[in-house]
Order: C-alpha cells, then structure tokens, then sequence
C-alpha cells in the first residue's frame, strides 16, 4: 500500500511486533492520522525476515504475546517462528491496521525541521513524508552483522545470513560450514544435521546451553485455556515468573543474590550428559560465567555434536578462500555452504534507530551517542531529538520478553502523547536534567548486575558497547512497568509552537 498522503501526525517506522503493539494501543487511544512503514513485505519483523530452519521462540509463548492479546492453542511452550508470523499477521487484522500499513518503504532518514516545527521522513523510495512524532519500532534484530574475516566475500560458494535464509537451495549432500554459535546457530545446528553430507561448526566462544521445557500443547490444554476463567492469565504469570528468573533477576542481581554458582553446575551436568567424547565437551564448555551473555536453551544442539558427521571446530578462523574455511595454524575446511549465523548489530549506535536521526540544529544521534555515550531517558527519548520516541532504546530492555518491553515502552509514549494532546502541545521533549538523572540511576546500579564479575571478562558478549557499556535496563520488569506509568511528565518540556497545517487538527482533537 501507497501512503494516503504526505503529511502525518505520527509516523511509526517498523511493523514488527513492537510497531503492531504500539499502533493497536495508539488507534485504542483516538489516534487515528498515523501510518506504519516497513521495508518488509508483510507484518512480523525479526519473524518476516528469520524463516532459517528450527526456527522457535526462546522465551515461552504464554510470554512471548501481547498481555492484551493472548492465544489459547499454541501448538507448543515454545512456538515455532511460523506460528509467530502468524500471530502478527492475525493482530493486524484482529485489531484493523492494515490502512495503516504501508509495505516495502525503506526509512534513510529523518530531520527535525526546526522553523515547521515536525520531521522530514526520507525514503529510500525517493519520497518524504512529514509528520508531528515519529516512533521508531524498528527494533535491534534488524540489521545482519555480517563477520569481519578476510576472504569472506571471495567464497565461491554459496554464503547466507541465518535471518536471510535462501529456501530454494537444497542442503543435502553438501558440505556445509557454519560461523557462529549463538541464538540461531543452536536451532539451526541439529535441523540441518541430518541433511548434510558433513558440518563444521566454527565456534569462537562457546554458549551456556541448558535444557528447554518445550513439549507440545494437547488438545485438553488448550480447550482448558481457551474456556476456563483465569486459566490464561495464570498460566501467563508462571511463565513471566519462569522468565524472570531465568534471566533478569539472575544477571541484574547477580551482587546481591549469588545464584549463578548452582545454575552453572546444573548446566554443566547437562552439558557432560548430552556429549559424549571428553575434548568436544572440553571445547564446549564455557569459560565464562553462565549469564554474561544469554543463555541458550535446546534439546538437541549439545548432543548434536556426537554425530560422525558433525565437527565443532574451536580455532579461530584465519581467513576464508573461495572454496575453504582457514583456521590459524589449523586445517581449511573445504565447503560447498557457508551459512554466516553471526546475529545483528545489537549495540551499535548506527542501529539505533536505523535510519540516520537528525534532531534540533541537525545534531545526529549517532555523532551525539558517540561523544556521550549510549543513553536514553526511560530508554525512549534523547534531548534535542523533540517529538521522538524509540520502543527499544539504551536502557530500555532488561531481558525479558520483548513483549514485556513493548507494552511498557508504549505505556509511556502514549502517556506523553495524551498530556500533549489535552495542552495542544506541538513539541515534547525530555529535558537534559531528566535524561541525566536516569542515566546517573543506571550506572549507580550496574555494580549489582553478573556482566561486571570478573568471570565475564572472557564472553564476548554483544551487550557490551564499544564504550565497555552495557546499556540494559537494570531493573526487574515489573520496575520497568510499574515506571512507565509513573515517571513524572515534568521530566518533559510541553510547548506549542502552532507552525504547521497540524495545529488546527490537534486543537480540534485536544477539545475533544
């Protein structure tokens, strides 16, 4: 779909599941003259774009769902990524987005335009829309992080990024390599082993993997969630209690509560009883401590690496020809396949958001993050960046389900969009001594959370920024939630600057 015009009040960049839940929140709310903009050809984000095989959820579906939304008859606890492209095609016309939606525009920029008082949206179709807010839902797993390896781009053969997964090539018989061993790489591993003439699975830090309570859902489950009063929503506070304790109370409270030593023993007693030969357990045992980085849970990929046809190779690549994998000091693997699961641009300021954000007097965001570091106010909004706000900013995620982020960072904006409407305020923006105080609140906390521990020196993890930052939320997510409903709006400047061919609109609608 054509936008309908080229001026907006709001324009929300990205129609994955935080662009969906905010829009469904936003149009709940009596805004009405926005649109949503997608280089996708359809609704899901990182479940449009991710299609590789054993694709699943690594967060229980009861938690991996809008609280507003929620399904009785997921096929499993931890749903395959079709069911999740399903779910986000069935919220957008559940809740009637599709006028909304605008597919295949691809956002390169946006500028505040100082003397009109809104953002300039460039499009790398050539068009410009403008707009009173913009609301970046692009989210983080976005952008492909594709390896710095000499010789990488001479492969002769076929090479795919994990989130581009090219389906009409056919795995068996060929050789295959594949770099990485993180989130996608521990599904991808065993659903591909069985195709393959040979795998070789090239690692440079190995990931705590423990076992994942995935079963299928019979009928009399979900019959019971889909009829019984309350079933859903206990059965969703189990989950969030489980999904806590996995992750954001553990790593942010690790100074406090020191848990992790019990967790690791448990994960290596998995790890001894799914591996068999001593020098593959060996080199897949972490040596650093569980939580530094995400943990993986998988019920195959350990055991995966007994199969004769299966080489985890530890030694770091050298560089790769247009045939081979080159280890230093080691042997080349030769491959017909090299499959490059190496994650996204997480922390990167260019990714965040990404497209280039020019605000008042044409301050870009990256150059502005680079001089002062990751940081965002309730991890939304950035002073001197006015009438913009990010669902997923620094300090924003804890590391719970992101649908827990979503509602929380929603729950903000549309309390800063409200109070702007009730003043027929055309210009918001956080104030320095606000944006400061949080950022203070941040680091004050960081002593408490595992990335700090002297065991994390070794991980590797992608959390870190280049500044040795680690920009998650600190907090537990019930914090998180409770805060974006309360946070002062005096933290906020609210002004009218009456400029534009909006103002007569959002009288109209303040006076409603």
């Amino acid at each position: 779909m054509t936008p309908s015009k080229t001026h907006f009040e709001i324009v929300v960049i990205g129609a994955g599941f935080a662009g969906i839940g905010f829009a469904i929140k936003l149009k709940q709310a009596g805004f009405t003259d926005f649109v949503i903009l997608d280089e996708a050809d359809g609704p899901g984000g990182t479940w449009h774009w991710n299609t590789y095989p054993g694709i699943a959820v690594d967060i229980p579906s009861f938690s991996y769902q809008f609280s507003f939304e929620q399904r009785p008859d997921w096929s499993r606890s931890y749903a395959k990524g079709a069911e999740l492209k399903a779910y986000a095609e069935d919220c957008v016309h559940k809740y009637g987005l599709m006028p909304h939606l605008c597919f295949g525009y691809t956002v390169t920029a946006a500028d505040w335009d100082d003397d009109a008082n809104q953002w300039r949206v460039t499009l790398a179709e050539g068009d410009e829309l403008t707009a009173r807010f913009v609301i970046n839902a692009c989210g983080v797993l976005t952008r492909p992080n594709m390896p710095d390896i000499p010789g990488v781009e001479d492969f002769a053969g076929l090479t795919m990024h994990s989130s581009r997964w090219d389906h009409q090539h056919d795995l068996r018989g060929k050789k295959v390599g594949i770099i990485g061993t993180g989130a996608s790489a521990v599904q991808i591993i065993p659903a591909i082993a069985d195709q393959v003439e040979h795998l070789t699975v090239f690692q440079r830090t190995p990931i705590w993997c423990l076992p994942k309570p995935d079963v299928k859902l019979a009928s009399p489950v979900q019959w019971t969630l889909q009829h019984l009063p309350g079933s859903k929503s206990a059965l969703r506070l189990a989950s969030q209690v489980f999904v806590e304790a996995t992750f954001p109370v553990p790593a942010h409270y690790e100074g406090r509560l020191h848990v992790r030593r019990l967790a690791q023993r448990a994960a290596l007693a998995y790890l001894k009883s799914q591996v068999n030969d001593p020098h593959t357990r060996k080199k897949l045992s972490p040596r650093y401590g569980l939580g530094c980085k995400r943990p993986s849970f998988h019920n195959s990929y350990l055991s995966t690496f007994n199969r004769p046809d299966v080489f985890l190779e530890a030694t770091p690549i050298s560089h790769i020809t247009g045939d081979a994998v080159h280890t230093s000091g080691g042997p080349a693997h030769d491959l017909d396949v090299l499959i490059l699961a190496t994650g996204f641009k997480v922390m990167d300021p260019d990714n965040m958001p990404t497209y280039t954000l020019r605000g008042v007097g044409g301050v870009d965001l990256t150059d502005w993050w680079e001089g002062r570091r990751l940081q965002a106010y309730e991890g939304i909004s950035v002073p001197g960046f006015p009438n913009h706000f990010t669902i997923f900013g620094p300090y924003g995620y804890n590391g719970s389900s992101y649908f827990a982020l979503i509602e929380a960072q929603t729950a903000h904006i549309l309390r800063v969009l409200r109070h702007a409407r009730a003043r027929a305020a055309d210009y918001v923006e956080v104030t320095q001594e606000a944006n400061d105080r949080f950022f203070a609140e941040m680091l004050s906390r960081q002593g408490n959370q595992i990335f700090w521990q002297s065991s994390c020196a070794s991980a590797n993890s992608y959390y870190f920024d280049k500044n040795g930052d680690v920009p998650l939320r600190p907090t537990t997510t019930l914090e998180t939630a409770i805060r974006s409903r309360r946070f002062k709006l005096d933290d906020y400047a609210f002004d009218v600057r009456a400029s534009t061919t909006f103002d007569a609109d959002i009288r109209e609608a303040a006076s409603k």
